[in-house]
């Protein structure tokens, strides 16, 4: 049984790090390309992790199956709709789903990922894939689902694209832009392609959210408030060793997109869990969510989260309080956010509208 049966929102979850270890083997044998292992239990255990990494090392283990799945249609297809399945299954009632359009492609981008021969398949028409598959799985496993657009960090030339997909796409079911990768480059939210792509994001009323202050410092997630205009952070773990800032985030309501046991196998924590900025947000009644961010390479469910923060001493409340807070922060047009708000507060049996 769930350790929070109830209907749960989740923020913060990458489709590349979604996938079913079954379906990676498929393609792999379907366009022969070496695995390092057959089963999917066996294949599990090499992507999957235990132990804590470093980040890079953590993001390493992509390269173990992405060439199976990038640049190929069924491949793409197939992971959007069996991501939605997945999200049935934990009961999700609404989920935002984030990654790279470039690093699925195989055309049209430069330089092309994972090793690649050139394609046919390029970044515009792998968020359409996308965007069929999500929509598909919607159809079929009742689970409303949107997604999010990432830039990469090391290819701020990406990014100018980024953007005009989420315009193009926007609520089709694209909601949103993200910008992923490895923070530690220094002063990467001010390479200019990021900074335009954000800037015509802000424009075009493509709403944003940016991953910082995972590993990197207090400062990138100034950044991206000040430079990038964030209105989300993805962790945010290192806001709460400034208290001039995290004071800030706390008073204009900033969402923390926290993700607890990939905080730990990256490093990006004590790993006592006791000492969890998680801890703090529910203390000072934050507005903050629970997500899995990659659950293949953390050999993970939303359930994993729940029973971390559970043994913890959160209680059915503070679940309760979160998702609802997860909710109002959702890239949702407004019309359907106050009714994922309104479906919530039924769900938990509490009165519209109640503070908890």
């Amino acid at each position: 049984m769930a350790t929070f049966d109830k209907p749960k929102v989740e923020l913060h979850v990458h489709l590349d790090g979604a996938i079913k270890p079954e379906t990676i083997l498929y393609f792999g044998k379907k366009r022969g390309i070496p695995l390092p292992a057959e089963t999917p239990e066996e294949l599990r255990d090499i992507i999957g992790m235990d132990e804590p990494l470093s980040l890079p090392e953590c993001l390493a283990r992509f390269d173990y199956y992405m060439p199976v799945i990038a640049g190929d249609r069924d491949a793409v297809y197939r992971i959007a709709y069996e991501f939605v399945e997945m999200k049935a299954l934990e009961g999700m009632a609404y989920v935002e789903v984030r990654y790279s359009p470039h690093l699925l492609a195989n055309a049209k981008v430069k330089p092309i990922p994972w090793n690649q021969e050139e394609g046919d398949l390029t970044p515009d028409e792998v968020v359409k894939i996308v965007n069929e598959g999500l929509q598909a799985g919607e159809r079929d496993f009742k689970v409303k689902v949107r997604s999010i657009l990432c830039c990469m960090r090391h290819m701020p030339s990406w990014s100018p694209e980024v953007v005009e997909l989420c315009k193009k796409y926007h609520n089709r079911t694209v909601v949103a832009i993200d910008l992923a990768g490895d923070e530690t480059i220094l002063d990467s939210s001010h390479f200019e392609g990021h900074v335009k792509a954000y800037q015509e994001a802000v424009r075009s009323g493509v709403h944003r959210t940016v991953h910082a202050g995972e590993v990197g410092s207090s400062k990138v997630v100034e950044q991206a408030l000040d430079v990038l205009k964030s209105e989300r952070i993805g962790h945010g773990y290192k806001s709460l060793e400034d208290p001039v800032l995290y004071g800030r985030l706390l008073a204009e309501n900033m969402h923390f997109e926290i993700c607890p046991w990939s905080s730990h196998l990256t490093g990006a924590c004590d790993p006592d869990f006791s000492k969890h900025p998680v801890i703090r947000l529910k203390n000072d009644k934050a507005n903050y969510s629970l997500n899995t961010d990659d659950p293949l390479i953390f050999k993970s469910t939303i359930d994993t989260e729940y029973r971390i923060t559970k043994a913890l001493n959160f209680t059915e409340e503070e679940f309760m309080r979160l998702n609802i807070n997860a909710a109002k922060s959702s890239f949702l047009p407004e019309q359907e956010k106050a009714a994922l708000v309104e479906q919530l507060y039924k769900a938990y049996g509490l009165p519209p509208g109640t503070t908890i």
